[in-house]
């Protein structure tokens, strides 16, 4: 009789993810939660319609591992992409001061006519990036090895 694998005998693999729904979003929202990023690491390719943030997202998919087996919190560098981007609006964020980072709190559609609608990054601190999008299109990829969280602890959202 055999037995059948367990997850963690499976190889670790960085994530690359893409979403077209909301469903498929909420996903990503929640993978990216606490993930930070100076605001120098956020761009927009008018000509290209894309809008793209290299954040240090903290691994939410490794943490149950990481505490049964007593060992580090993990970060990962993700280009976290959105494509078909009309137009981008910000609240909150001081572009100019290069030493400003930014912690994510989520990554929401809001529907319009047709397939378009807007995206909205909410920040910690009031802060908000609005993209007008003519259909959804994002996807999220691990482009670094993971690395112990510099906090090596779980982030906290105090109530």
């Amino acid at each position: 009789m055999s037995n059948d694998a367990t997850f963690e005998e499976g190889r670790e693999a960085p994530l690359n993810l893409g979403a077209a729904g909301g469903e498929d979003l909420e996903i990503i929202s929640t993978l990216t939660q606490d993930a930070v990023f100076p605001v120098t690491e956020m761009k927009w390719q008018a000509t290209e319609l894309r809008f793209a943030l290299l954040v240090n997202r903290f691994r939410w998919e490794d943490e149950e591992a990481a505490r049964q087996r007593g060992r580090a919190f993990e970060r990962v560098q993700s280009l976290l992409v959105i494509d078909n981007v009309l137009g981008v609006s910000s609240q909150g964020v001081d572009r100019s001061d290069g030493d400003t980072v930014c912690s994510l709190l989520s990554v929401t559609f809001e529907p319009g006519e047709d397939c378009a609608g807007q995206v909205l990054l909410t920040l910690a601190g009031d802060g908000a990036i609005r993209l007008n999008v003519e259909a959804l299109e994002v996807s999220l990829r691990d482009v670094t090895r993971p690395y112990q969280a510099p906090s090596r602890k779980v982030p906290d959202h105090p109530a």
